[in-house]
């Protein structure tokens, strides 16, 4: 019984997984391809465009500091099916959108079940895994959402290249999204027993003021993945005149997510994270660099695989370092707390790149890009890593 109870692959951490995977699958499907739906259907500038997708992560930002304490507070599977269901919901938005302010307001309203309902996915895997393999489950759930944020994309570009139509693009997002809302409603929690001596109001319901200088510095990062997945298609388009070798983009970069992943599984249950983290950061600052160079095509798909490696060794080492800040009954404000700084990070790439790109080109924005990994890499090594290891619980 005992073996059954330590099991990694156990069904209901599966179904958290397949919910998650198909909740990012179905956003990021369509990531890529928004640039260049609002340049063909609407005519917009690339700083308009920056302004209008960057209104997800804004919306993202104002509810998960509250969704980190909903889901602390209330009963999880409840949140998170509740939750799912908006998120579903809003991409028939999309379908009916007929002018730009409209489909502004649809994505900027996306954000809010968007930014509950990952933290409230990630707080209820974490709850139906074995506690001794929690370093290594948190870092396999991680991967979930990195593949689909690689593999939508790839997957949205060829569908558009072979139809040449959008609206279908949003009737398959909608269904993903239903069979992940399906999937999160099947998952059985363990019963959760109240926490007594628990202050009624606190900062920390809402952030996890504990790992402030590490959600500083995952911000740096999330500015960078912000810039290339939302303009890298319209880079490629435009720049090196690729179009359908932007699916291979980010194949490369999914590859490199799973590798990594399944190569750090093992130091992520020993609990090496910090190391974890400055490699990957490390890494990942080869790949940008690399990519702002653009010596040739065989760079661009040179730096998706070593964003991919980086990305898939960072991640999940940093959430790991969030959750071990935290107490018990704080994981849901972690979750919230780490997701909080990436978005906040992704949305000012989102802008800033927009804007970057619109007054000074693309060179501009992805050597913007480039410095941001390298000065958040060298934050981590000389100064997060030292906080972190004096905070660290468990």
């Amino acid at each position: 019984m005992a073996e059954v109870k330590e099991r990694l692959w156990n069904r209901e951490y599966c179904k958290a997984m397949c919910g998650n995977f198909l909740l990012f699958f179905s956003f990021y499907l369509l990531t890529p391809l928004l640039p260049i739906y609002l340049d063909e259907q609407f005519n917009a500038d690339k700083d308009v465009i920056g302004i209008v997708l960057s209104g997800y992560v804004i919306a993202a930002l104002v509810v998960r500091p509250f969704s980190g304490f909903i889901v602390d507070t209330f009963d999880r599977k409840r949140v998170l099916t509740l939750c799912f269901f908006f998120f579903f919901i809003c991409f028939t938005g999309y379908i009916g959108a007929g002018t730009l302010l409209m489909f502004a307001v649809v994505r900027t309203l996306h954000g809010l079940p968007f930014g509950a309902t990952t933290v409230a996915n990630s707080t209820v895997a974490i709850d139906v895994l074995p506690s001794a393999r929690r370093n290594e489950g948190i870092g396999f759930y991680g991967l979930s959402n990195n593949v689909a944020m690689a593999v939508a994309p790839t997957a949205g570009i060829w569908i558009y290249g072979a139809t040449d139509n959008f609206r279908l693009l949003f009737w398959i997002s909608l269904a993903i999204a239903f069979a992940g809302l399906l999937c999160a409603k099947t998952i059985r929690m363990p019963e959760r027993k109240a926490v007594k001596g628990k202050p009624h109001l606190s900062m920390d319901h809402f952030f996890l003021t504990r790992a402030w200088l590490m959600a500083f510095n995952i911000m740096f990062f999330g500015l960078c993945w912000g810039v290339m997945s939302n303009y890298v298609a319209l880079y490629g388009k435009e720049k090196l005149g690729i179009t359908d070798g932007t699916g291979l983009f980010f194949v490369l970069l999914s590859t490199g997510l799973v590798a990594s992943r399944l190569y750090g599984a093992k130091s992520l249950r020993e609990g090496r994270l910090s190391e974890n983290a400055i490699q990957g950061a490390a890494i990942s600052a080869v790949g940008y660099a690399l990519f702002a160079l653009s010596p040739g095509v065989w760079a661009y798909y040179m730096s998706a695989l070593l964003i991919g490696l980086g990305n898939g060794r960072m991640f999940p080492a940093f959430l790991n370092m969030f959750i071990s800040v935290a107490r018990h009954d704080q994981r849901g404000t972690a979750n919230s707390s780490i997701l909080t700084s990436w978005d906040t990070g992704m949305g000012l790439g989102i802008i800033a790149g927009g804007v970057i790109m619109e007054y000074a080109g693309y060179s501009a924005a992805f050597w913007f890009t480039a410095c941001s990994q390298i000065l958040g890499t060298m934050m981590l090594v000389f100064l997060t890593r030292g906080f972190f290891l004096k905070r660290r619980l468990v």
